[in-house]
């Protein structure tokens, strides 16, 4: 197993993707695969009103503090390939890229681009669970049901994997490298024929601190669509060797070197929710902010009492720590909305960053 310390890297070369920095020579033909593998297990194509429960293949939060909170809980792998059926298009029977594939082909990327690497196991958050029973069920009661009568499958599905030996420090925290993924079948018209499916990709840093996960610009993609495993293998190898990590960290570490003061916060705070109800015109010449007002408030009790990020004694606060502040608050999001977010976080904190020293049109939120 290597290890590798971003700060080295950063000080002794010139900012490189991610591609020159870890991966091994790639040829173009290793950028598809003839064929996932998957793993065996018997797949259960239905509709999308049909579904199988097991609770006790689900976890709770109790052992870490998990990526995402929200309504989510924690599911196993084996969980979703054997105790939850895949949806399908409705008008042609054709099933949907299950949440398992997803994740199984997130791995297969990253097995091969760290290949030299420890990689841990996906943690998966599940929300919005859909119950159903099988036809010959139609008529008993939910008490009576056997457990080869109910049907379960999730609608959203978040999951993170991280490769824990390649790691760096900001401010006394500690970040190592994490890809993940979102999947929404609420995103999808599953009562039409097949068609591209929409996923969500990012390979970034986790704050172990924390948890709070850090996104950037290209290390993200928002609208990935695919019609096969193939495909979607092919644009997530692709994202990963153009994510410029180094660029990225030495970003973050940056925004430990600059302060709000106090008033400059309450005034970041008073003008977010400010922001919630501009006039639909005036909204559009500033920069987008995707926090409403219960994120908000959030991020103005943890300026008080978070035990990592809160205030200085004299009311500054780096903007490192008004990043997290940010990410820490998105961890209450949906997961359709919840990598969406994070990057806004680092947009916003740039912005905020540009506009201290003079040049940005994140002015309004400081005004």
């Amino acid at each position: 197993m290597e290890t590798t310390e971003f700060s080295n890297t950063i000080n002794n070369n010139h900012l490189k993707p991610l591609r020159d920095a870890f991966l091994e020579n790639i040829n173009e033909d290793t950028l598809y695969l003839d064929k996932i593998q998957e793993k065996p297990a018997i797949e259960k194509n239905v509709q999308a009103f049909f579904m199988h429960e097991n609770e006790n293949k689900l976890k709770d939060a109790s052992e870490h503090k998990p990526f995402i909170v929200a309504n989510t809980i924690r599911a196993e792998l084996e969980h979703l390939r054997n105790d939850c059926i895949i949806p399908v298009f409705s008008k042609d029977n054709e099933k949907t890229i299950a949440h398992q594939e997803f994740i199984d082909v997130v791995l297969e990327a990253t097995k091969k681009s760290f290949s030299r690497h420890v990689i841990s196991q996906p943690e998966i958050r599940v929300s919005h669970q859909i119950k159903g029973r099988t036809p010959d069920a139609i008529h008993l009661n939910a008490k009576d049901l056997l457990e080869n009568q109910k049907t379960i499958y999730y609608e959203r599905m978040a999951f993170i994997i991280q490769i824990p030996s390649i790691r760096d420090t900001i401010n006394g925290n500690e970040l190592s490298l994490t890809l993940g993924g979102v999947r929404s079948y609420n995103l999808e018209n599953l009562y039409n024929k097949k068609s591209m499916e929409k996923f969500k990709f990012f390979i970034g840093f986790q704050n172990k601190v924390c948890m709070n996960m850090c996104i950037s610009t290209d290390g993200f993609l928002a609208d990935l669509k695919a019609t096969s495993t193939q495909d979607l293998y092919s644009k997530i190898l692709e994202t990963i060797t153009n994510y410029n990590a180094e660029l990225h960290l030495m970003e973050m570490k940056e925004l430990t070197q600059d302060y709000l003061s106090e008033h400059q916060f309450a005034q970041l705070i008073g003008r977010s929710r400010l922001y919630q109800h501009l006039p639909k015109k005036e909204k559009l010449e500033i920069p987008q902010l995707n926090f409403n007002d219960s994120h908000i408030n959030t991020m103005a009790k943890d300026y008080y009492e978070d035990q990592n990020f809160s205030r200085l004694e004299d009311g500054r606060i780096n903007l490192w720590n008004v990043f997290n502040l940010f990410t820490q608050a998105n961890k209450s999001s949906y997961i359709d909305t919840f990598l969406d977010r994070n990057l806004n976080a680092f947009e916003i904190t740039k912005g905020l960053q540009k506009t201290l020293n003079g040049d940005s049109n994140y002015h309004w939120f400081l005004s």
